[in-house]
């Protein structure tokens, strides 16, 4: 496993854009089933330690649905949803999402590439937030070392799958 290479990046594009970028060693298709499969998505995407996503709910068409529910071992819960408006497995999903507690601004628009050069996959995602002042309030945030926690638990679970 490479994962000196495999280092999150994220950075600001034009006005409203965040960009995510992480590469991981492991094909493709698996790497879109575990943004895709809830049973997957319930291992890697639990955010910090104490948390877990006791609903995940997932339906991958154009026009479904999904849904996550964040718990933590206080009872806490924070929950998203959204829309997916393109699927093109297992290259790209496009999909508009909302938090509950709509912290970041109002509805998101999220594109995913998954692009696979020699086994290794790069996941790109690019989120359009509402206002230049809603991205850069997400870029001071938590955001950045939440989604880095949740990536490398991804690269243990893909090492663990691709070994099989």
């Amino acid at each position: 496993m490479n994962t000196t290479s495999n280092k999150l990046v994220v950075t600001a594009h034009g006005d409203r854009e965040v960009r995510i970028v992480r590469t991981f060693d492991a094909p493709r298709r698996l790497v879109f089933d575990a943004f895709t499969k809830p049973a997957l998505v319930k291992r890697w995407l639990t955010g910090p330690d104490g948390w877990s996503l006791p609903v995940c709910e997932i339906d991958l068409r154009p026009g479904g649905k999904f849904r996550y529910v964040w718990k933590d071992t206080g009872g806490t819960e924070m929950g998203m949803g959204g829309t997916y408006r393109e699927i093109a497995a297992p290259d790209r999903i496009v999909h508009e999402e909302l938090f509950d507690e709509d912290w970041t601004g109002g509805q998101t628009e999220v594109t995913t590439l998954f692009v696979e050069n020699g086994g290794r996959t790069t996941v790109t995602t690019t989120v359009i937030y509402s206002s230049t002042e809603t991205r850069d309030a997400v870029l001071k945030s938590p955001m950045e070392s939440g989604i880095a926690i949740g990536y490398d638990r991804l690269e243990g679970i893909l090492a663990s799958e691709f070994a099989k």
